[in-house]
This record gives structure tokens, sequence and C-alpha cells, in this order.
């Protein structure tokens, strides 16, 4: 089940909400958490146990974590715990990556069980892990409510695609939060919005970029790769950061605060600035759980590109179990060394305009690495990207098609570009100040307007992909 389904809008959804504000306070979590089960069943009825078994593990570690007294013991109970963690994640998703790699040093072939990927278990690992961790250091105390525990690990919201809650955010609203009408106005807004950046932004870039990814060499100009590219940007961006203002809306609507994940990192003047606002959750976890524990910029400017050369190699295997996506990592890895080292302080005195432009342009190639798997043919398509470095085939820079794609879409593409910036966000503060009655009032009606428009467009197209499913 996913938020863009209609099932989730028109049943779901109106059931959980309806029976969680009838209950009384203190089985509102058991609501929440058998509801987050069900709609983790829905998805992966036989990987239900497994999140069960998630749960009972990881609370009664961090029982065990605060109960101890020897610092072995108890550092044996936390390296154990992330190794069960890891052993898992190796299990399920990077058992195809491991094997091949085996293969390819012995020349002997090996069966693979080919599991399927369970839904969000990025997700809610790094999220149980970063839990016991916390434990581990003192920063919080383990949680002693089952009931409790269980609801913060499988809560619906943010269970399959984050953004990744750290314990200490919540640990108060499990147990004691206050819901009013603003938090359920404002997170059912803050809902529709990242609907509508799903349905009708990030599915029609996706429209868009499945066209041409599928071109042959022979058919793809230097404009299509280009407008597929910059399509498939903004795609995954409208997408998750789509999905995760609907995951905060809904946090929002029962009471919780999680933070934000996306702070417009298009706007962006460098790639250091793009990653403190793309993905904030993911950054700041290994940031906290494994830059800083490997000596962060503590230990000279040699151990610090080796630290972040770790970091992102680390990155980009979190986001699959394919070598581009560790190629993607180290190309992080390249820019943000080079910016530490001398990049940065240029960045910063050359006009605004450029360092957007520099920053833009290695986004959306990242983005054509971190995609190659979607790729037809890869070498053909980053070879019409830069036709100048002695493409042989294709149709040259520009066709017929290509300026019917880009025309064909030009309101996509003029709405994209607004939304992607914090234009919206400043006018409406600025609205707010002047015009606050007027501006809840239009703020209703376009929320309504706009959910019945995305629920219009469900009805109507098949087309409604999710991409960080697959992480």
């Amino acid at each position: 089940m996913v938020f863009s389904s209609i099932i989730f809008l028109t049943v779901f959804l109106p059931c959980v909400g309806i029976l969680y504000y009838l209950v009384p306070k203190w089985m509102r979590n058991a609501v929440l958490l058998l509801f987050s089960l069900l709609f983790y069943a829905w998805g992966e009825p036989r990987y239900l146990f497994l999140m069960i078994g998630s749960i009972l593990i990881h609370f009664m570690a961090g029982l065990l974590l605060e109960r101890t007294q020897s610092p072995k013991r108890k550092k044996a109970v936390l390296v154990s715990a992330i190794l069960l963690n890891l052993g898992t994640l190796a299990v399920f998703k990077y058992e195809r990556m491991i094997l091949n790699g085996i293969e390819v040093l012995t020349g002997q072939t090996i069966s693979f069980m080919a599991l399927a990927l369970p839904i969000g278990i990025s997700f809610y690992t790094f999220q149980a892990m970063s839990y016991l961790i916390d434990v581990y250091r003192g920063k919080t105390g383990a949680n002693h409510h089952i009931l409790s525990f269980a609801t913060y690990i499988a809560m619906f919201p943010q269970l399959i695609a984050g953004p990744i809650v750290r314990y200490e955010t919540v640990q108060k609203e499990l147990d004691d939060r206050e819901e009013t009408w603003e938090d359920l106005s404002e997170g059912l807004n803050r809902f529709v919005v990242g609907l509508g950046k799903k349905v009708l932004l990030a599915n029609s870039f996706g429209s868009l970029w499945d066209e041409i990814r599928l071109l042959d060499g022979s058919s793809l100009s230097t404009a299509d790769a280009w407008i597929g590219l910059v399509a498939f940007s903004l795609q995954i961006y409208f997408d998750f950061s789509g999905y995760s203002d609907m995951a905060i809306g809904l946090g929002r609507m029962f009471g919780f605060h999680f933070s934000e994940n996306f702070q417009y990192p298009y706007e962006s003047k460098s790639i250091t600035e793009f990653w403190r606002r793309w993905h904030i959750s993911l950054g700041s976890w290994f940031r906290e759980y494994v830059y800083i524990p490997m000596g962060g910029n503590r230990r000279g400017v040699a151990r610090q590109m080796v630290n972040l050369l770790a970091v992102w190699m680390l990155t980009g295997l979190w986001h699959g179990a394919s070598m581009n996506f560790v190629l993607w990592g180290i190309y992080y890895a390249f820019f943000l060394i080079l910016e530490k080292v001398f990049l940065g302080k240029v960045l910063v005195k050359i006009p605004k305009i450029f360092s957007w432009l520099y920053t833009m342009f290695v986004v959306v190639i990242g983005w054509g690495i971190f995609s190659i798997v979607d790729m037809k043919k890869p070498l053909d398509f980053f070879a019409a990207l830069f036709p100048f470095l002695g493409r042989v085939n294709g149709v040259g820079l520009i066709h017929n098609e290509a300026v019917y794609r880009a025309i064909s879409y030009s309101g996509v593409w003029v709405l994209g570009a607004v939304s992607m910036t914090s234009l919206m966000h400043r006018l409406m503060q600025k609205s707010m100040k002047r015009f606050p009655y007027a501006v809840k009032i239009a703020q209703l009606f376009g929320t309504a307007a706009l959910l019945l428009l995305c629920i219009a467009c469900i009805v109507s197209d098949t087309y409604n992909p999710f991409l960080y499913f697959r992480f």
C-alpha cells in the first residue's frame, strides 16, 4: 500500500483517523500499531514476522544495554545487535551483490536465494540501530513499554520511506502527546501538498523519463538525453520530498512532530550545501553514527578525506546493491573533498548563479549515475549527453521529437521549476502576516481542490511508481 493509492486515501486513512480519535488516549498507540502492522502486511505479508522479530529483539537489547553495568558486556550487546542488523540487510538486500563478487573472485557459479526485498527495511533497520546506539551512549533511556516501542519502530507514516526518526525526537510524544485541531489541520494540509508533489509532478516527470530512458542510442539526441535526465532529477525530488511531506503531515495528524527531511535542495550553491538539504535524516544518521565515530574532521585533512570516502561509499550502498550506487557515492565524495580542500572557498566568491549552475550540473550528472540500472543502454545515453567526446551514432544534438517532448510538458516544467524553490513558501509566509484569515480560508479550499484533483489523477492513470520503495 502506498500513500498515493485510492485504497489508502479512501479506506485506510479515514478508518485509522476516525478510530484513533474515538478511542481514549491510552489506547491510541495500540490503534496506531495495529494499523501500522496491517499497512505493512498489505504490501509484504511474508515479512510481517520479520518486522515483529526486529521489534522484539531491539526492545530486549535496549533493556539489556540499560541494565548491564559492565562496559565490555554492554559493548558486546551493541555489537551483536548491529551485526544482526547488518546481517539481515546482507541477506535480504545485498545477497546477489555479495555472491556475484565471490563468483568473480573464485570462478564458481553460486545459486541465489532470490529473496524479495522487504519494503522499508533500510529505513526501519537504521532507525532501530540509532535507538540502541543512543541507549548505549546514555543519550536516552531504554523504552520499558513494548507497545510504545513497537509503535516507534512500526509507525506507518514513516515506516517504509522515512524520514529516519531518532528516538529522542519522539520519545516524549510516544507516551504523552497532545493532539490539537491546529496539528490536525496543518498535518492534513502538509499531507495533501506532498500528495500533489507525488501525483501531479513526480508522476508526470517520471512518465517523460520512462519514455526517454528506453530509447535506443540510434534514436537518442543530445536534447533528449538532457531533457530525460533533468526530468528524472525532478521526478526523484518530488517523489521523495512529496513522500516525506506526506509522512510528516500524517505524523502531525496523530500528534507527532517529525524533523524535516528536505529543505529546497535545488537552491543549493555547492554540493556540501546540497547534502545538508537533501534527505536530511539519512545524512545526519551517517554523520552521527559513522563519520564522527571514525574521527570526522578531527584527525587531519588526509584522515577526513578517507572518512568522507568511506561514508559516501556506504551511503551509495544504502541506496542499492549495485555498483552504480557505489560509484555514485564515490562521485559525491570526490566533489565534497574538492570543496573542503579549495573549491568551497572559490564558490563563495564567485557570482551565485555560477555556483548554482555548477551544483546543478554535478547533481544532474550524479542522478545519471544513480539511474544507470534503469537505462536501456547506459553508454549510449552518456555519449548522447556529451557529443563532443566523439559520439558516432544517434540523431545529433536535437530533433523534432525532442522539441515535441519539451513543449508537450511545458506546463509541468513551469510548475516544477517554481515548486522546487522556496518562492511559494516565502510568498505564503508574507501573505499570512498581512492577511492571516484570508490565507487560511484560501488554504482550506486549495487543499480540498488539490486533494480532489489528485484523486481524479490517481483514478484515471495507472502510472504511480514510488522510487524509494526499492531502498
